[in-house]
């Protein structure tokens, strides 16, 4: 019943994009900022912000909305291009450290108990091995370097 009531009240309004979620984002540093250093003019400049946020996405006039957010995407473009062609896939990287963080946090090893896990000392490759074996000779299946480890 409320999901409806939103649903509705949304109808012909602009919504989130890429400029709002931007907009949002840099509250969320503001904000963050202005609690680290307790300086008002930040807190004041992060509620202008979020102001203004709320003001695109519950905007009518989807067509100057439509025009702000394809200004925003040429100048982000811009800087994209200025830092690398690469600058994306950073980004990428950044976030699936995070959502494999995440994972590891939600559901943990469920093998911990059985395996021990060792990173090869020449490519880094990571070896599980089997525990309560002692001493052993593991081989590392990407470069074939063996090393010595406690099982």
């Amino acid at each position: 019943m409320f999901r409806n009531r939103i649903q509705q009240m949304m109808i012909g309004r602009n919504g989130p994009d890429a400029l709002g979620h931007f907009t949002m984002f840099l509250v969320l540093v503001l904000f963050v900022i202005s609690a680290l250093t307790r300086n008002g003019l930040v807190y004041l400049l992060a509620l202008v912000l979020l102001g203004y946020g709320y003001f695109r996405m519950m905007s009518k006039n989807t067509g100057k909305r439509y025009l702000e957010n394809q200004k925003y995407l040429q100048i982000a473009d811009r800087i994209r291009h200025f830092f690398g062609n690469g600058f994306p896939v950073r980004l990428w990287k950044v976030r699936a450290f995070w959502n494999e963080m995440i994972r590891k946090i939600r559901y943990g090893r469920a093998d911990r108990k059985i395996y021990r896990y060792y990173k090869c000392p020449e490519c880094r490759q990571k070896v599980r091995v089997p525990k309560g074996h002692g001493k052993i000779e593991i081989t590392c299946p990407k470069c074939k370097g063996t090393f010595i480890r406690r099982s």
